[in-house]
């Protein structure tokens, strides 16, 4: 990365963080530690991994920034829309899963069309509260499913002005 940003080539540098933790590192400083390196090295803003409990976002950032990471921070979300994703998402991230999702997930799982639903409206729920509370930064692990993402955002479309 270094090397790209020093050769003046026109090149935004993007990286990815994890605010729970990278399933590989042993603890968070030491991720932020590496995340820093990142972003010292010419990282220019970063993407979280998904996570489903902006809590664990909240202090994540506060880490950061305390470590000196000033870069913008987009926000991951990825709708479960689907209960067999689950168990993938968890395995590929480390992801936590709040009661409030597991209950969720218990309720809807055997029906897709109402699992569907109500993971479209979970993760709107957690893009209204990031947005409440200035995380105005948001990507959408939407999976190829456009239509998830579509939904997502008419639901939004007055809180985000459009």
């Amino acid at each position: 990365m270094r090397e790209l940003k020093e050769s003046g080539a026109d090149f935004c540098i993007g990286g990815a963080c994890y605010p729970e933790i990278h399933i590989e590192s042993s603890c968070q400083k030491e991720d932020i530690k590496h995340l820093k390196e990142k972003v010292d090295a010419g990282c220019e803003f970063l993407t979280t991994q998904m996570f489903f409990d902006n809590a664990l976002l909240y202090n994540f950032l506060y880490k950061i920034r305390e470590a000196g990471i000033t870069v913008p921070v987009i926000a991951g979300i990825m709708p479960i829309t689907n209960a067999n994703q689950i168990e993938r998402a968890i395995k590929l991230s480390g992801s936590f899963m709040p009661q409030r999702f597991k209950a969720l997930v218990d309720k809807f799982g055997s029906d897709p069309a109402a699992m569907k639903q109500a993971g479209i409206a979970y993760a709107t729920d957690q893009i209204i509260d990031l947005y409440a509370n200035n995380v105005n930064n948001v990507h959408v692990y939407s999976m190829n499913k456009p239509d998830v993402a579509a939904r997502i955002q008419a639901s939004l479309s007055d809180i985000l002005g459009k």
